[in-house]
C-alpha cells in the first residue's frame, strides 16, 4: 500500500504537526519520547497529558530562581539526570552516568549553555533554551589518559569565559558531581565551588503542573507493563522452567515499548529469595505456590521515574497464614504513614510518627519509611528513627512533591518478605495516591 510522504514522516498519521504533548509529530525527529502504544493507552484512559514546552520553560525558571535566591553565579551540572531536568535531553545516559562526557552550565541570569559529546551536537537543538552548545567536558581518565589535568583545565577555562559574560564577578559556582581535576582546576582560577546537589535536589523536590502530568502519565504506562508482567508469571509459572529474570524481562519489555528508558535496579526475587531483600533477580526458577516481590525503580516516560512494590503470590493453593498477616502488617504500615502526608509536617514527625513495625520484623525492615521520587529516586529522605540524624532534614512537607512511601514486612530468619510501595502527590490539602494497582488478593486472604 502506497501511503502518502506527509503521513509517512508523521508518528501518529491521525494528527496533524504536533503530538498530544505538544511536541513535533514527525517520525524522524531526534528528540525521543512515548510510542503510540503508549499514546493510545492514554487515549482510552482519558488520560491528561503535559505540554513539554510548559515543562522545560518551569523547570528552567526554577533552576534559574534558586540560583538567584542562593546568590549564585552558577549552576554546573554533570549528573546526567539534572541535565535532563535542565534541558531534558539525553545522550546515553547510562554510559554518561559513569563517563561523564556531557556537562551543563546555568548561569543566574538564564543563559544555559550544554557540552555535548562532540559527534551528536544535534541531540539538544530542539530544546531553544539551551543558548550556546560547546564540547570539552570529558576529563576523565578512560578518554583522557595521562593528560586528564590539562583537558580539565581547558574545560574550567570555558566555564570561566561563560561566567565572566553572563555572572560577572560573582565568582560562586554550584557544581553537583566532577572528577578532581575539574574540581581544582574551578578552584585554582578563583571559584568558590558550593556543592550543586543542594540546588538541584530542591529545586526539583517541587513539581510544576506539567511534571505532574508526565508522571501521572509514566504512572499509567508503568503499571500497564506491570499487568503484562503479572499476566506472564501467572500463565508461565506453572507450567515450569520461567526464571526471575523471564518475569523481569517482561517489565522492562513493557517499559521500552511504550517509550520508557530504563530500570535502575534488578529487584525481583521469588520463593525462599524474597528474605533477606535486596536480593538481586537471577536465573532461580520460579516454583507454583510461591511469592514473587519487586519493585519497579523504573524510568519511565518522559524520563520520569515510577518507584513502585507490589508482591504476588503465583499459585493455585492458599498462601500460608503467617504470609496473610505480613501482607495485612505491610498494607496497614502504607496507609498509616500515608495517612500522615500533607502540607506542613515535617520529615521529623513522619520519622517518629505513625505505623509501628512488629519487632519480628524491626531488624530487616527497609531502609526508610518515604522518599522523595521524580527523574530518580530524589530528596527528601524518611529514615526509621533509629537512623534519624538531627538536622539533616529540618524540612516540612509542599505541594508538588511526591513521595514513595515504602513497607518491607521481612521475618528475620524467615523464608519470605513482603514488599510494597506506592508514589504519593502532596496536594493542596493532603495527598494522592498515584499508584492504583491492585495488591494481590490471596496474600489479603480474599
Amino acid at each position: 500500500m502506497n501511503i502518502p510522504y506527509a503521513q509517512r514522516r508523521k508518528i501518529d498519521p491521525s494528527r496533524g504537526s504536533a503530538l498530544g504533548d505538544g511536541t513535533p509529530n514527525d517520525n524522524d525527529r531526534v528528540e525521543i519520547g512515548p510510542t503510540q502504544l503508549a499514546f493510545a493507552e492514554w487515549a482510552a484512559e482519558g488520560v491528561d497529558l503535559p505540554n513539554l514546552d510548559r515543562m522545560r520553560d518551569c523547570r528552567w525558571r526554577r533552576l534559574t530562581q534558586s540560583l538567584v535566591d542562593r546568590e549564585i553565579g552558577g549552576l554546573l551540572m554533570f549528573d546526567p539526570l539534572n541535565i535532563r531536568y535542565a534541558t531534558d535531553t539525553t545522550n546515553m545516559q547510562l554510559w554518561n552516568s559513569h563517563n561523564p562526557f556531557r556537562a551543563c552550565l546555568l548561569c543566574a541570569d538564564g543563559h544555559m549553555v550544554m557540552w555535548e559529546y562532540k559527534n551528536s551536537p544535534f541531540l539538544v537543538t530542539f530544546n531553544p533554551r539551551v543558548a550556546e552548545l560547546r564540547s570539552g567536558a570529558s576529563f576523565f581518565y578512560n578518554v583522557c589518559g595521562d593528560h586528564t589535568q590539562q583537558d580539565a583545565r581547558s574545560f574550567a577555562n570555558q566555564v570561566e569565559e561563560v561566567m565572566r559574560a553572563h555572572a560577572g564577578s560573582n565568582r560562586k559556582l554550584a557544581v553537583d558531581k566532577i572528577m578532581i581535576h575539574g574540581l581544582r582546576a574551578l578552584e585554582n582560577i578563583g571559584f568558590q565551588v558550593l556543592e550543586g546537589e543542594v540546588v538541584t535536589e530542591r529545586t526539583r523536590a517541587i513539581k510544576g503542573p506539567d511534571e505532574i502530568l508526565a508522571m501521572r502519565a509514566a504512572h499509567r504506562a508503568c503499571e500497564a507493563a506491570i499487568a503484562e508482567m503479572e499476566v506472564f508469571a501467572r500463565s508461565e509459572v506453572p507450567k515450569g522452567g520461567v526464571s526471575e529474570d523471564d518475569i523481569w524481562a517482561e517489565l522492562h519489555r513493557g517499559n521500552i515499548r511504550r517509550g520508557g528508558e530504563w530500570i535502575e535496579t534488578r529487584l525481583l526475587a521469588s520463593g525462599p529469595r524474597t528474605n533477606p531483600w535486596f536480593q538481586e533477580c537471577g536465573p532461580r526458577i520460579v516454583q507454583p505456590n510461591e511469592i514473587v516481590a519487586f519493585d519497579t525503580d523504573l524510568i519511565g516516560c518522559y524520563g520520569i521515574c515510577i518507584d513502585i512494590s507490589r508482591t504476588w503470590w503465583i499459585g493455585d493453593a492458599k498462601p500460608r497464614p503467617d504470609m496473610v498477616a505480613a501482607m495485612h502488617h505491610a498494607r496497614d504500615h502504607i496507609a498509616e504513614n500515608m495517612a500522615m502526608l500533607k502540607p506542613g509536617v515535617t520529615i521529623k514527625e513522619l520519622v517518629f510518627g505513625g505505623h509501628q513495625l512488629a519487632t519480628s520484623h524491626w531488624k530487616q525492615k527497609y531502609s526508610c519509611k518515604m522518599h522523595g521520587v521524580g527523574l530518580c529516586d530524589e530528596w527528601p529522605f524518611v529514615p526509621y528513627p533509629d537512623t534519624w540524624v538531627e538536622g539533616a532534614f529540618d524540612v516540612a512537607l509542599e505541594p508538588g512533591m511526591v513521595l514513595c512511601v515504602e513497607a518491607l514486612v521481612s521475618p528475620e530468619g524467615g523464608d519470605f518478605s513482603i514488599k510494597l510501595e506506592d508514589q504519593v502527590l502532596i496536594t493542596d490539602t493532603g495527598y494522592e495516591n498515584l499508584t492504583r494497582y491492585p495488591f494481590d488478593t490471596s496474600l489479603m486472604g480474599k
